[in-house]
């Protein structure tokens, strides 16, 4: 039998309701941590899933609107944007031996949490998952597939491997790498043209790589020296194959979230790109006024 973990989920949207269901449905406790109103929900009802990847089903969890004892990780799956204000639900002296597992857009935020959090337990990951919130509790899956990459270079390994086994038990594709820094930027290099160009010109990727073909090439160059300036290796050639081999009417989630009238994780993914390129004296003009233009535009 494998070992059950207690895992807290930060923000049970549709990334963290959706893994709060999978850990769930495979024997795991699961502790949602969110506003009351959604928390009643989520004690009342469960999480519903419907999912291209692992069907329909729901799943009980037990929620809070604070972390009350300590648990053997917690993955921190909200917006960047909410981030400050849902860490509130955290308490340090409450997490014991966990790992703190940011499952959140951008390059800035591990060190922010090791300000806060044990260093040695920040366990920055990536994920690549297409997942909406309809209602408290209620989540539509629609990417066939749930991959997490998971790092953490000060993290020791055991603890690492065992949350990689504990995700891929509950039906996730979890594998850990051992430079933090490529996982992310890797992410950010694939994240920030995508999103910039869709929000900006309000359109899916398809109409981007045609009508804006030359700016996406340009950004994409200048996320690479970027992140090879930060220490990750960077290849546009294959950055700009993977959009190309994208459906034609993706869309970034930044774009929907102004679709929606959201607050935009922009400061996280252009704003940290533009003060690693100061930082490291790289010139990206195109970036900088695509960001002029959106902050212009009252974002």
């Amino acid at each position: 039998m494998a070992t059950k973990h207690t895992v807290a989920i930060l923000g049970p949207g549709g990334t963290g309701g959706l893994l709060a269901a999978l850990l769930s449905r495979s024997g795991h406790r699961v502790i949602c941590l969110a506003r009351e109103e959604t928390a009643d929900a989520l004690r009342g009802s469960g999480i519903r899933v419907r999912s291209r990847q692992f069907g329909e089903f729901t799943a009980p969890v037990e929620a809070d609107t604070e972390l009350r004892e300590p648990v053997d990780a917690c993955l921190i799956t909200v917006k960047h944007t909410a981030l400050d204000a849902a860490l509130t639900r955290v308490p340090p002296t409450a997490l014991g031996d966990a790992l703190v597992v940011p499952l959140l857009n951008g390059v800035e935020h591990p060190a922010a949490l090791r300000d806060r959090f044990r260093p040695d337990r920040v366990a920055p990951a990536v994920i690549r998952v297409e997942s909406t919130r309809l209602a408290p509790g209620v989540i539509e899956h629609g990417s066939p597939f749930t991959e997490i990459d998971l790092t953490g270079d000060a993290v020791p390994r055991p603890r690492l491997d065992e949350l990689a086994a504990t995700l891929t038990s509950a039906g996730v594709t979890a594998r850990v790498l051992g430079d933090e820094t490529a996982a992310l930027w890797a992410k950010m290099a694939f994240l920030a043209p995508f999103a910039l160009l869709t929000t900006r010109y309000g359109l899916p990727l398809g109409d981007v790589r045609t009508r804006h073909r030359t700016e996406l090439q340009s950004l994409v160059a200048e996320t690479a020296a970027v992140s090879r300036a930060c220490g990750a290796p960077a290849d546009p050639a294959q950055a700009l194959a993977r959009y190309d081999a994208f459906a034609p009417a993706a869309k970034s989630s930044m774009q929907r979230d102004a679709e929606a009238g959201r607050p935009l994780e922009l400061d996280a993914i252009g704003g940290a790109l533009l003060r690693a390129a100061g930082l490291h004296g790289v010139p990206v003009p195109v970036t900088a006024r695509l960001m002029s233009e959106l902050r212009a535009a009252g974002h």
